[in-house]
């Protein structure tokens, strides 16, 4: 079956969130004077980032909400017992340095020009929809999307099949007929392939392959999207 569509990850993918994450936590932990708490500003990262990976992981889970993983983070990281409201201000402090970096993956837009018409598109998230409608909308690539699913509305996460056949369902296309784009060999494009769809790894790192990612389909940059997509035809 020839490839109608493709479903984008978006953090990572196409929206750089690991540079926009770091130059955002660095701005608030200075704002906050809380780098001198740490060995070093990378020390400091390193705990940003377990505690990010901690509380996002129990939001995947079901256990916690969006907004609620969020107030974890700022307790966790901060290792206080913190009201709501007082964590809700704290993190939100942050979301707003944070926001002031976004930025796309030079390579986003003009992989979506050389893809369109020629495909049809659509995003998959394990963020929250409200979290990732908002970013794509400031950085301009909204209206690109026939359709956004995120894991706090369709009940499922990657590396779920039943998240990536909604993504199909939403598209109204067979599994066969869609490929999954995404910045994780394992529940991207691993998990996309598991679930019939054909996944495709962006490795931007070029990251050393791991012998289980040996028979993904792997890209460093999304200007060698086209070239692949033609040859599944």
């Amino acid at each position: 079956m020839p490839i109608q569509a493709v479903l984008w990850d978006v953090d990572d993918t196409l929206f750089d969130y690991t540079g926009s994450d770091r130059s955002g936590a660095l701005r608030h932990l200075e704002a906050e004077r809380l780098l001198e708490r740490h060995a070093s500003p990378e020390a400091a990262l390193a705990r940003w980032r377990e505690v990010m990976d901690e509380q996002f992981a129990r939001f995947l889970s079901g256990e916690l909400g969006f907004h609620e993983h969020r107030r974890e983070r700022a307790r966790g990281f901060l290792g206080t017992p913190l009201t709501d409201d007082e964590a809700d201000g704290w993190f939100a402090r942050y979301v707003a340095l944070y926001e002031q970096v976004w930025t796309l993956f030079p390579d986003a837009v003009p992989a979506l020009d050389a893809l369109t018409p020629g495909y049809r598109h659509g995003a998959l998230s394990n963020s929250s929809t409200a979290n990732q409608e908002r970013k794509l909308r400031r950085l301009g690539i909204r209206d690109r999307f026939e359709v956004l699913l995120c894991a706090d509305e369709i009940g499922h996460a990657k590396p779920a099949p039943g998240a990536f056949l909604a993504g199909c369902a939403a598209l109204g296309l067979p599994p066969g007929e869609v490929v999954y784009v995404g910045d994780r060999y394992d529940i991207d494009a691993r998990a996309a392939d598991d679930a019939g769809l054909c996944g495709v790894w962006i490795d931007r790192a070029g990251s050393p392959v791991p012998r289980s990612a040996a028979q993904v389909r792997r890209i460093t940059g999304l200007a060698e999207l086209p070239a692949l997509l033609a040859a599944l035809l």
